[in-house]
């Protein structure tokens, strides 16, 4: 009978103890666990779910640096939005680097303002391509294929004649000089990309290719920038084309401006151009797999008719006329200077180059992860100080750090 009772009373014990544990652990992680009552905040105040704010008492946790909350951007920008979109010429099997170059877009600038995004594709996007892209867009997105007519070969090119310059092309190894898809896109993203049905219903584009990369911070609203400063076009790199390119692309360009004086404005940017007064092309020219510009400028008559007369010459097949010199040209003879923008401020890259804003003040203000000695902007092969200079413009301070 006592061993029992004894037994019972060890019992007793250990379960007083175990309750005993079990409340010291709960209690415990309570002192140390941040509260999340309402899903709203998270270490120091720091929300937990965008659009949340942080306690009214909130403090930066210790060790951490002073910043940490004010620091953080806004879930939204407030105010209007512009009627603007990304634009995105992908194919399926480039999932995984527009990927990349839509979380870089998106923690650095869209995140904070919601942008719709355009997809298109000369084929079908399937169900893969369409779910991630859509979990990665803050924004809507929207997907579209690009009519056979934009990618094909007009009924006016001799094909055989353009097969051979491909053939030459490849023998001279000219950097996408056998590829007829390249052909097709430069040919598409010159002169039907805003044409597109899904494109009309916006004003302004902002163009992203697969696999750049965004280096700093962009706290403002670049679209409403743009129309606030009456910009129609802008670029972040520039640089001089592949002659081998497009040998006749001014020819082409001058028995336009012959024929169309009307569409040439005064206060032009000729001089980013050439280096006599238009009689040749010194092949500078604004790199166009970064853009932001105007769609309503891209369907005025005056481009139009420029990409109608360069369509029709041929050289986007019988040479590899590229998009980026058939953009540069026509926005530096068809805008004023004043409305083509540089956004020293946006740091990105494209193989193989790279913009990083001089200034180290920017690169700390904006939080960039870019190396200042890899910036392209003031080496030798780049035009941006064409582009400074005939904008009269004074070059950023420590450009100097950053020549050859």
């Amino acid at each position: 009978m006592a061993s029992g009772t004894a037994r019972y009373l060890r019992y007793i014990l250990f379960a007083f103890f175990g309750l005993a544990v079990i409340y010291f652990i709960s209690s415990s992680s309570n002192q140390r666990l941040p509260t999340t009552i309402g899903g709203s905040t998270g270490w120091g105040g720091i929300p937990v779910k965008a659009g949340t704010t942080p306690a009214a008492d909130a403090h930066p946790v210790a060790g951490t640096t002073p910043n940490t909350i004010p620091g953080l951007p806004p879930a939204t920008a407030g105010g209007p939005r512009m009627n603007a979109t990304f634009v995105s010429l992908a194919r399926n099997s480039d999932l995984w680097e527009i990927a990349r170059s839509i979380r870089q877009v998106e923690d650095r600038f869209n995140r904070k303002f919601n942008y719709d995004w355009v997809f298109l594709n000369d084929k079908p996007f399937d169900a893969t391509f369409k779910k991630v892209t859509t979990s990665l867009v803050s924004g809507t997105t929207h997907y579209g294929e690009i009519p056979k007519e934009h990618w094909s070969f007009p009924d006016f090119i001799d094909q055989d004649k353009a097969r051979k310059v491909r053939e030459d092309m490849a023998q001279r190894k000219i950097i996408y000089g056998d590829s007829v898809s390249y052909r097709h896109m430069c040919r598409f993203e010159s002169g039907f990309f805003f044409q597109h049905p899904l494109m009309k219903q916006f004003e302004w584009y902002w163009r992203v290719e697969p696999s750049i990369e965004l280096f700093c911070d962009i706290n403002y609203d670049a679209f409403k920038f743009m129309a606030d400063n009456k910009k129609k076009y802008s670029f972040v790199l520039s640089l001089y084309e592949y002659v081998e390119t497009i040998p006749t692309l001014w020819e082409s360009t001058k028995k336009f401006m012959k024929a169309h004086p009307e569409h040439i404005v005064e206060g032009n940017s000729m001089g980013f151009l050439s280096d006599d007064g238009g009689d040749t092309y010194n092949h500078c020219h604004m790199w166009s797999n970064f853009e932001i510009g105007n769609l309503d400028w891209l369907r005025s008559k005056a481009y139009t008719d420029y990409f109608d007369a360069l369509d029709k010459d041929g050289g986007f097949f019988y040479e590899r006329w590229g998009d980026a010199p058939v953009h540069s040209i026509a926005a530096s003879l068809l805008l004023k200077k004043e409305e083509i923008h540089f956004f020293n401020d946006i740091a990105y890259y494209h193989v193989p180059f790279t913009h990083c804003p001089t200034g180290e003040k920017t690169r700390l203000d904006l939080k960039c992860h870019c190396n200042p000695k890899d910036n392209f902007d003031w080496k030798g092969y780049s035009c941006t100080s064409r582009y400074m200079e005939i904008n009269g413009l004074e070059k950023p301070e420590g450009y100097e750090n950053q020549q050859d």
